[in-house]
């Protein structure tokens, strides 16, 4: 049986950045929101492709050739092995992240945050 899930709700149970909850789960993939400002790190997925779609706020996605501008209601799916560099110059982004599960944040398990559920 499916359960609506309220974003806006989501949302406002936690404040870290960078730090991804898993909203919902389906087949073998996990619907993780996160708050994000400031600077992430280049990093990439050699097994996945990565999509983002923004909520609110201004995601500037870096790429060695270019930055690509993403606004609320809009979203980008990064190619697997694709280098990319997320950042926010200004203010906060509450974005939805869709990746296999237990995918880690940064490209490695070593220096990634455990998505946890929210």
């Amino acid at each position: 049986m499916g359960t609506k899930v309220n974003l806006a709700e989501k949302f406002a149970l936690f404040d870290e950045h960078w730090a991804p909850r898993i909203a919902g789960r389906y087949n073998d993939n996990e619907v993780r929101l996160a708050k994000a400002s400031g600077d992430f790190q280049w990093h990439s997925h050699p097994d996945s492709d990565e999509l983002f779609l923004v909520i609110e706020g201004e995601l500037h996605m870096e790429f060695r050739d270019r930055i690509e501008v993403i606004g609320p209601g809009e979203m980008i799916i990064v190619p697997r092995g694709v280098e990319h560099f997320p950042r926010v110059p200004e203010g906060e982004v509450k974005m939805v992240i869709i990746d296999p599960k237990d995918t880690p944040n940064t490209g490695d398990e070593a220096t990634a945050y455990k998505a946890t559920d929210v």
